[in-house]
């Protein structure tokens, strides 16, 4: 829920602070002292537009229960602050934030039902919703939605299988040409991993070959001194054997250096250079001998894949046939119980609706091609009249009785439903029907709504003044003398008379 708002330089406000408190918060005063402005300022905080025009502004919540955010460290309590200097930037929790990114983190959690406002009532909102009510009352259609979307899922899977068979099928000789040009480019060369190192040092080695013996030749004159040293160890009676083991192991690297030059003798140059440039060229078209063998690995498999389409394809479709028909006959089950569940709402919509002058609505359901969410179209009649054919304020009340119809009161808070103009040019009738329908609403969520008529102000947990005095605008919290006077001045407009205090007493109970 939304717990605090400061904002300063607002239009006519020049600061306002307020702590806000659960269930209904009715928002009232005359007209033109700001109430709207107040609220769109709420909703912009929120990402909506039109955007803040406040310098300053902060809105202080509760961390909805289900918000999960990878790329924000959000703590317990979230504070969501707009700045307006040259640009308007917003933060959640100190962390810069998107106008974008902030409406779609927080749209699941503050609802916005606005008289300008149509939607809400599109095929697959209707079925959620009606999904939504035999979830808590029907544990089969549970399980029988649980294994038709999950039958479905591995259906749509197959069935992609399937169109990417008959893809690779229109250019299948075409494939199969290329994998077995891409498997040969590389077998040809037949490169092996750890190869190209080896190559580059019997490179290296060639290009010093001359100086290698050269140096070779040079260095073996150190034997002809062999015995004279040693001639000398046996005069001074000292121990020569360090010696003999030194000019040993050179006898042996200077051999096994001489071997290795006459084996690099045996070596073709321009072979070692040619291995080296096809090595190379493999490396550039796949980035590495490593990569160039995983490739070639997939081509073969590609291959064999493609030598064995038919077969699959025949599986496929096989399959496919078999389980349309059992989806059709899950969904048809569904749709079933779907078809009932409507009835149920339709009458428990009736009370609502007649108490506010409209017709009954009745659910209609199309056919549609087979989906994720079953074989159903859902459209909504009011009497024999399309929603789309209705007034902006006369749809937010039918929207307003589906939700209070379809509401479960036993599952936790639902987050926050701002409400804009819901009850304005109403007749006392209705005005009931809609504090009635608001006040069930405010059970689950926390609801924000600006007053034009009595009942619903009285039903409020919390009432908020906006008043305005030449240009500027204060909101005060009013405690319960106060609250009676300004249901009584709804009433009866700026000085109410006694009849209209008693009323308002006993509007307040």
């Amino acid at each position: 829920m939304i717990e605090r708002l400061y904002l300063k330089e607002l239009v006519t406000f020049d600061e306002v602070e307020l702590e806000f408190s659960d269930g209904l918060v009715v928002l009232s005063g005359p007209s033109g002292a700001g109430k709207s402005v107040l609220i769109s300022t709420i909703l912009s905080s929120f990402g909506y537009s039109p955007p803040s025009v406040a310098k300053i502004c902060e809105v202080g919540l509760s961390k909805p229960k289900n918000l999960e955010v990878d790329t924000y460290h959000l703590e317990e309590f979230i504070t969501i602050k707009s700045l307006k200097k040259d640009k308007l930037r917003y933060f959640v929790d100190g962390q810069n934030i998107s106008k974008k990114t902030l409406h779609s983190m927080f749209t699941p959690f503050v609802k916005y039902l606005s008289v300008r406002d149509k939607g809400g009532f599109d095929s697959l909102m209707l079925i959620n919703m009606i999904d939504t009510q035999l979830h808590q009352k029907n544990e089969n259609f549970r399980e029988l939605q649980k294994e038709y979307q999950k039958r479905f899922l591995n259906y749509k899977e197959k069935l992609d299988e399937l169109n990417k068979i008959k893809d690779d099928e229109a250019r299948l000789l075409e494939l199969v040409d290329y994998a077995k040009y891409e498997i040969e480019k590389i077998s040809s060369i037949n490169p092996q991993i750890g190869e190209e190192q080896s190559l580059l040092t019997i490179k290296q080695q060639l290009s010093r070959l001359d100086k290698i013996k050269d140096a070779l030749v040079k260095a073996e004159k150190i034997f002809t001194l062999e015995e004279s040293v040693e001639e000398v160890y046996r005069l001074l009676d000292r121990d020569s054997s360090a010696f003999s083991d030194t000019m040993n192991q050179l006898r042996a690297d200077f051999e096994e250096t001489e071997n290795l030059a006459d084996e690099l003798k045996e070596v073709d140059v321009e072979e070692v250079l040619n291995r080296l440039s096809d090595l190379a060229t493999l490396q550039k078209r796949y980035g590495s001998i490593e990569e160039a063998l995983e490739y070639k690995a997939l081509k073969v498999q590609e291959l064999e894949r493609y030598e064995n389409i038919e077969q699959d394809k025949s599986i496929l479709i096989s399959f496919l046939d078999r389980e349309y028909s059992e989806l059709k006959l899950l969904a048809s089950k569904i749709s079933t119980l779907r078809a009932d569940e409507s009835k149920v709402l339709e009458d428990s919509l009736e009370d609502y609706l007649t108490s506010l002058k409209l017709p009954r609505v009745t659910f209609q359901f199309l056919p549609k091609e087979l989906d994720f969410s079953g074989i159903d179209e859902i459209d909504v009649l009011l009497g024999s009249s399309t929603i789309s054919t209705l007034s902006g304020g006369e749809f937010n009340r039918v929207r307003l009785a589906l939700m209070a119809t379809t509401i479960d009161t036993q599952r936790a808070k639902q987050g926050v439903l701002i409400l804009d103009e819901i009850d304005a040019n109403v007749s006392g009738d209705e005005s009931i029907a809609i504090a009635n329908m608001i006040q069930k609403l405010s059970s689950v969520y926390q609801v924000f709504a600006i007053s034009h008529q009595s009942h619903l102000a009285s039903k409020a947990n919390q009432h908020i003044l906006i008043t305005k005095i030449e240009d500027s605008s204060k909101a005060i919290v009013l405690d319960e003398t106060q609250r009676v006077s300004e249901i009584a001045r709804i009433i009866a407009g700026e000085n109410p008379n006694n009849e209209a205090m008693e009323f308002a007493r006993k509007l307040r109970g």
